[in-house]
């Protein structure tokens, strides 16, 4: 039957426990504060930074658009916020 010979090298011991450890990971998990503040870090703050930072350079398509806006079919062309406020 297929499958039932050594190994065709030794088995590090090492990796072993390392793959066992990294596979049962969540069995030994605990709250500590730098586990806390990870948690809230990656969950919370790089989410909202990225969002503000997408809603301060916010572009955005015309609401009006004319024919002759139109650079091909289905694209319209687009202006920054700053200069629909006039602030360029």
């Amino acid at each position: 039957m297929a499958g039932h010979n050594k190994p065709a090298i030794g088995v590090d011991p090492a990796v072993t426990k390392y793959t066992n450890m990294i596979e049962n990971r969540h069995k030994y998990f605990r709250w500590t504060p730098r586990t806390a503040w990870l948690t809230i870090t990656y969950v919370f703050l790089v989410p909202g930074a990225l969002g503000y930072l997408g809603y301060v350079t916010d572009v955005r398509a015309s609401i009006s658009v004319t024919r002759q806006q139109l650079t091909s079919p289905g694209q319209v062309q687009y202006e920054s916020e700053a200069k629909r406020r006039h602030d360029i």
